[in-house]
């Protein structure tokens, strides 16, 4: 699917900007940023199709992009994919609120 560069890359992306949450009845995880971002989300598109872009959007003076990654993508690519990288080593924050999110939601 990536490389290991491209999942080094997602996997930081997604530590430092991203929330790994929910709806209350299914699991995503969602990425927001400013537009000044837009060739990340193209680049996102293009690696990780399954995944949804939304936006721009523009509230209160904000404008961004809001990509997410929920349902089968989530539970058979995403998830496989971080369980091997997104270790406590790496990031102990980013990875609690991991497990928070596949606790919660049984995945």
């Amino acid at each position: 699917m990536l490389t290991d560069f491209e999942t080094g890359f997602l996997v930081g992306i997604l530590v430092g900007e991203g929330h790994f949450g929910g709806d209350g009845k299914q699991p995503h995880i969602t990425l927001r940023m400013h537009t000044d971002h837009e060739n990340l989300f193209r680049w996102l598109e293009e690696k990780l199709p399954e995944g949804r872009l939304y936006g721009p959007y523009n509230h209160s003076g904000r404008r961004y992009f809001q990509w997410m990654a929920r349902g089968d993508f989530l539970r058979l690519s995403l998830i496989p994919l971080l369980d091997r990288v997104l270790t406590p080593e790496l990031d102990g924050k980013a990875h609690g609120r991991y497990l928070e999110m596949k606790n919660r939601y049984r995945l």
